[in-house]
């Protein structure tokens, strides 16, 4: 059976999960503290980062764009009617996502509201470029889950955590995207690639009394395309 090392509020994590969730695909997760990597995690990650996937053959892999692509590989594609162009064009929209997964983290543990709106333009960069793509589907132009869905999965799943327990909306200004974001979320697929514990882990440390977003006592002036609202904390 598939094996995967994580680390429980990792996106990059549940960029794999998701996939492995998407196609049935049975699974074992083992979790991890960062803080503490134990040596026989050293030993499989060259990168000493997570997600780790470990293959019925038991070969470690390492970089969630290598293991999902791995999956792709092995196990059969979600969509298999892509064209070798539709696949590199989604293959694109895929790794923008997952290079704005540490820039999302950044800005939801700004300590400050200057903070806040300065780590959040890179973000609504690639917010605003995805909103240009979407069109009328449910999912990433197509009624079907697809990688690109995948990939976008968990900064949209995390958007909507802020949303609803700081009131604060990283996706306000784009309807498209908090359409897509509902369609994805809707699938269940958000809960089913995370721990038990996940929602917990995740407002924790990301709405902590350390963090602008988790200090109820402020008031949001939010830039544009984002709105927050004063309502006590959950």
């Amino acid at each position: 059976m598939l094996k995967v090392i994580s680390f429980t509020i990792c996106p990059f994590v549940q960029r794999v999960t998701a996939l492995l969730e998407a196609k049935g695909l049975p699974y074992e997760i083992e979790y991890i503290s960062l803080k503490d990597k134990p040596q026989w995690f050293l030993d499989l990650s060259p990168n000493g980062q997570v997600p780790v996937l470990i293959t019925e053959s038991g070969q470690a892999l390492f970089e969630s764009d290598a293991i999902v692509e791995y999956i792709e590989d092995a196990y059969g594609p979600l969509n298999s009617s892509l064209t070798p162009e539709q696949k590199a064009v989604n293959r694109a929209w895929s790794y923008l996502a997952a290079k704005n997964y540490l820039v999302q983290c950044s800005a939801q543990r700004s300590g400050d509201e200057v903070t806040l709106n300065e780590r959040s333009v890179k973000l609504e960069k690639a917010f605003a470029s995805i909103e240009k793509e979407l069109g009328n589907a449910r999912f990433f132009n197509t009624n079907e889950v697809g990688m690109v869905d995948i990939a976008w999965l968990p900064l949209l799943h995390r958007a909507a955590l802020i949303e609803r327990h700081a009131g604060y909306d990283f996706l306000a200004g784009y309807p498209k995207l908090k359409r897509w974001q509902q369609h994805l979320l809707f699938t269940g697929l958000a809960e089913k690639s995370v721990a038990t514990d996940f929602e917990e882990a995740f407002t924790g440390f990301y709405l902590s009394d350390q963090t602008f977003l988790g200090n109820r006592n402020c008031q949001v002036s939010a830039p544009a395309n984002n709105t927050c609202a004063t309502d006590s904390c959950c």
